[in-house]
């Protein structure tokens, strides 16, 4: 006789009944759909009608459309939050001001799933957002009205949580495929019109910018990754989706194509430039952890060398082993940096929570050459600061930054500046970019803050390499 349950809801209020929720949990989401997630507001708006307190929510990301979660910290519905991805919006500018009862815990990509798979971070209940499933829980990102690529991030969370909800608008015929996230870790389905918007996926600009200066920027770092000797067959990749490192993803491109160079893989969140280069046999492989657009959707679904990885994999440093490790060249942006090279991109320069390390510290550490790029002064302000704000990304891990006013590589790279002796690049010190920066009027300014610690930061492998104070007004 087949007593097998039935795993599928299509009421979150009778879900919820089946999986007593109660004060002081904490529960997970993932962000691949990013600014078009509806998951995380449609299950903590379902709680938060039930009067349960002191939820500690652990998403891999919060996006401005996830703002009901500012009335939540007032009225302590969630009163503590683990994260490794903030995107500037109305929850960290929140917390910012202390309105959150506990410090954020701002974790890296793969010091997230290190802690998830160490038991570091336990999770009661998983809420995973899946584009497409069957009845019993087969799981994929790439297919359905909602695909927003491989649900890289959720790994972790679909591995270890005491229970795993999927949350689906895209129920098909047993048996789902490809399988992502197979049926053995599913406890339940619950069944909604609509997970989110893949269209939110995108967030600012995905193009190559057109601005003289930050094109500047980018032939300087092709030319720096090219005088040493970095761009050749079998070498490794990864920069993000800013205009900045997407122009110098363009520059990389075409050396690439004048010398007939072939790369082992591009690392990373995956953008159409990156598919592209793929597509030109450019790149034997994508290694994905996350689609910064729809073309990437398209060809993590249809090219078998688009490859998804779990965050682990990409990074954890209690791995057997991790792709960070095996990485070249690493394009990262800043917002602050200072003459140690320690890097700030968590913080701007009036101390509000902007963002998160995500992989950048994950990347710096493991990869061969790490090299910052930004313009020298944003606003009023000095990139180059004394000492920056917060620190994300330790000095130590960064070797080389890249204005349009030169490069300053770290005096402990005696390699490279060795390499780079007899070029034409423009090498500065980064206490003589500091100097330009304010002789241009920028300003280097601490913002005022009060006593009280908002914030945690944690490095990959959980100490605490700074904290966040509450701004004032």
């Amino acid at each position: 006789m087949n007593s097998k349950k039935n795993k599928v809801y299509t009421s979150i209020n009778a879900l919820l009944d089946k999986l007593n929720i109660a004060d002081g949990m904490t529960i997970s989401f993932h962000h691949h759909l990013r600014n078009g997630d509806k998951v995380l507001n449609l299950v903590m708006t379902a709680i938060a009608s039930r009067n349960i307190k002191d939820i500690h929510i652990a998403p891999s990301g919060i996006f401005p459309c996830h703002e009901p979660l500012v009335e939540m910290m007032k009225n302590q519905t969630v009163t503590a939050i683990t994260t490794s991805t903030f995107n500037p919006g109305p929850v960290p500018q929140a917390i910012s001001r202390g309105v959150l009862k506990n410090p954020v815990r701002l974790m890296t990509h793969g010091g997230r799933a290190r802690a998830i798979e160490q038991g570091d971070l336990h999770i009661d209940i998983a809420f995973i957002a899946a584009p497409t499933s069957d009845c019993e829980g087969n799981l994929n990102g790439t297919n359905g009205p909602s695909a927003c690529g491989y649900l890289s991030y959720a790994y972790a969370d679909a591995l270890c949580a005491d229970v795993v909800v999927a949350v689906c608008d895209n129920l098909v015929d047993y048996p789902a495929y490809p399988i992502e996230i197979p049926e053995n870790r599913i406890d339940y389905i619950l069944l909604t019109d609509s997970i989110g918007d893949p269209a939110g996926i995108v967030s600012g600009t995905t193009k190559v910018t057109s601005d003289p200066t930050k094109l500047l920027i980018a032939d300087q770092t092709a030319e720096l990754i090219a005088e040493l000797g970095m761009i050749k067959n079998g070498f490794s990749f990864q920069t993000g989706a800013s205009s900045t490192s997407l122009a110098v993803a363009e520059k990389v491109k075409r050396i690439m194509q004048q010398n007939h160079v072939v790369g082992s893989f591009a690392l990373g969140g995956i953008h159409a430039y990156l598919v592209q280069m793929l597509q030109d046999g450019l790149f034997k492989a994508l290694m994905d952890t996350q689609s910064f657009d729809l073309e990437s959707i398209a060809s993590a679904r249809m090219n078998k060398n688009h490859i998804g990885i779990s965050a682990s994999q990409y990074a954890s440093p209690a791995a057997k082993s991790c792709l960070v490790d095996k990485l070249d060249v690493v394009i990262l942006g800043a917002t602050e940096i200072d003459e140690n090279f320690n890097v700030n991109v968590i913080t701007n320069s009036a101390g509000t929570i902007i963002g998160a390390s995500g992989g950048h510290s994950d990347c710096a550490a493991g990869s061969s050459l790490a090299i910052v790029v930004s313009n020298l002064t944003k606003k009023q302000y000095s990139t180059v600061k004394k000492r920056v704000t917060t620190i994300t990304t330790p000095g130590d891990t960064i070797d080389a930054f890249v204005t349009e006013y030169g490069i300053a590589v770290n005096p402990r790279r005696t390699d490279l500046l060795n390499k780079l002796k007899n070029t034409s690049l423009n090498l500065v010190s980064i206490s003589k970019l500091r100097e330009k920066a304010l002789s241009l009027g920028a300003v280097d300014a601490r913002p005022q803050t009060s006593n009280r610690t908002i914030g945690f930061v944690e490095y990959r492998d959980g100490t605490i390499i700074d904290t966040i104070k509450a701004i004032t007004d």
